[in-house]
């Protein structure tokens, strides 16, 4: 399987991301193993969660995900098997949340702790914490790095102006750097990352793996209407999906299916494979059957002719004569 460098984090991964936030919410623990070890056989190794996960679940409290991956690695034995991804600042409950340095440094040893591992490979601040100054928060980080604790860490849900700060202060101050940005970015959504995200990251040298990377399912190409919208639990996040451009979106992947035999959410990940910046896309599954799908996309080449097609059918109006991205390298 081919690997792909991580930015300047030292860390490689493969095309392709699990995301975990189903695992303790709508995927139980069994499942939960198996998704995981078809993971790997598949020689795919990053794993994406969160402390956060999945406190929306009911009669959940939080680090359920990271408690089930924490079991299965010792179960199977596979800590070495993995690149491991978690995040700490979203709210937790019972005013457990945020970037201060004294939360941080508690919140790692939780993770460390339902993981049952002594390191993670990648801790992403989730958000910003705008009250919180950035030098605090990066020396919290670099703190943990020196300590072993983690080896690099990310920011996800940042805007460029803050992320810019960010890699200005650590240079500063000579402390670890975000490495790795986390963007929510797909082939529906895409201005909030290539308007000023992506230029940050490119300039910088940052790793970038994106996240609702197949819109909540709306490039699945399962959802073709609102009334379709009752079968997802997720399916409120997408009722503004269903406007002319979303159904030219959907429109260019049944073309391009057509073509190649691929699956809607197969091309909408390997269109984002194929973009010199990212690094890889993260997607979840909830059976083996919806994974071995996503897994087809590692192996899928999307041609030049159909990544423009893509482009053209997605691209939002503000958009429109960009030069930034017609085909890939």
């Amino acid at each position: 399987m081919e690997l792909r460098e991580l930015g300047r984090s030292g860390l490689k991964i493969a095309p392709l991301v699990l995301g975990t936030n189903v695992l303790g919410w709508t995927v139980d623990e069994k499942t939960s193993f198996d998704l995981l070890d078809r993971f790997v056989d598949a020689e795919l190794n990053a794993l994406d969660t969160a402390d956060v996960y999945s406190t929306w679940g009911p009669g959940n409290q939080g680090g359920e995900s990271e408690t089930i991956i924490g079991n299965w690695m010792k179960t199977r034995g596979a800590r070495n098997r993995v690149m491991l991804a978690t995040k700490v600042g979203m709210d937790m409950g019972g005013g457990k949340k945020g970037l201060k340095a004294s939360y941080i440094a508690e919140e790692v040893e939780a993770s460390l702790r339902r993981l049952q591992t002594d390191r993670i490979d990648l801790y992403f601040a989730h958000q910003d914490d705008p009250d919180v100054p950035l030098e605090e928060t990066l020396e919290a980080f670099d703190r943990l790095m020196k300590a072993g604790k983690v080896r690099a860490i990310g920011a996800s849900n940042y805007e460029a102006p803050r992320l810019t700060e960010a890699l200005d202060v650590s240079a500063a101050k000579g402390i670890g750097r975000f490495e790795v940005l986390q963007p929510h970015y797909n082939l529906y959504d895409r201005m909030a990352y290539e308007v000023a995200l992506e230029e940050v990251a490119q300039q910088q040298g940052l790793g970038v793996v994106t996240y609702f990377s197949l819109a909540k399912g709306f490039l699945t190409g399962k959802y073709r209407s609102e009334a379709d919208l009752s079968q997802s639990v997720r399916g409120h996040g997408m009722g503004g999906n269903f406007d002319a451009r979303g159904m030219r979106v959907l429109s260019a992947l049944d073309d391009i299916a057509s073509d190649t035999g691929a699956t809607p959410a197969q091309i909408s990940l390997a269109w984002l494979m194929a973009r010199p910046s990212v690094t890889a896309p993260i997607a979840s599954a909830t059976s083996v059957a919806q994974l071995d799908e996503l897994i087809g996309a590692v192996h899928l080449s999307l041609s030049e002719a159909a990544i423009e097609h893509l482009n053209h059918a997605s691209m939002p109006k503000l958009l429109e004569g960009s030069e930034k991205i017609i085909v890939p390298e």
